[in-house]
């Protein structure tokens, strides 16, 4: 298998290479340290598998773009804090697998053979997890453990505005609501979602585009309502 290394830690980036050098039928084609250089390294190798270190955070959308890009290659997300969240949130981004935080050299070149191989070996509690996210892929979730509290048809409104990267002050203009309203209901988003920044919410909409629906609200309003 061709491997291509993405982390921007320089020194864990040629560690990996070094330690997967000796191991048979594992290739490392190059090492990239910046986001901006994965398009270019793609191009200059014939590249079967990414390996993604995700332990430093990272922006989800542009993994999506590359899984867009370049269906063929599979993405493996390296350093995954294994939660039900973290897991579903990965596979809509476009990553085929992972290696947990806590996982050996032999653990790793294991998960990426599965990868290869069409298989993914995860705890019991996180396949649970993503056969109910599959079956709500065609609803709304109402799990807090992957959407959180569930918002409000106007929330939803502005939620959709702020994915499109629009400021308070366009959303006012867009929704003919004052700004002061506007910073209420992004105030209200960020705190049902869990989230600290604005930037946040933005990625989660994108992710779980559900989220930015109206009418996934009212399919639970009237749902709720059925006798």
């Amino acid at each position: 298998m061709n491997l291509l290394v993405f982390t921007p830690v320089r020194l864990l980036g040629d560690g990996l290479a070094a330690s997967l050098a000796s191991r048979r039928g594992v290739v490392v084609r190059a090492v990239v340290n910046a986001f901006a250089d994965l398009h270019a390294a793609i191009q200059a190798h014939d590249v079967d598998l990414m390996l993604i270190d995700v332990t430093q955070g990272i922006d989800l959308s542009e993994v999506r773009a590359i899984a867009q890009a370049h269906p063929d290659i599979l993405l493996v997300a390296l350093g995954l804090d294994e939660q039900r969240q973290n897991v579903i949130r990965c596979g809509r981004a476009g990553f085929t697998g992972y290696v947990p935080r806590d996982a050996s050299i032999e653990e790793l070149c294991n998960a990426l053979s599965d990868v290869v191989h069409g298989r993914l070996a995860c705890p019991a509690e996180i396949s649970c997890g993503l056969l109910r996210a599959l079956f709500r892929m065609n609803e709304s979730p109402d799990d807090p453990g992957v959407t959180g509290k569930q918002l409000s048809r106007r929330e939803c409104d502005v939620m959709h505005l702020i994915e499109r990267g629009l400021s308070n002050k366009e959303i006012a203009r867009e929704l003919c609501l004052s700004v002061s309203t506007v910073k209420h209901h992004v105030h209200h988003i960020l705190e049902k979602l869990e989230l600290s920044r604005r930037t946040q919410a933005m990625h989660r909409a994108r992710e779980e585009p559900w989220i930015a629906q109206p009418e996934a609200v009212k399919h639970l309003e009237d749902r709720g309502r059925a006798p």
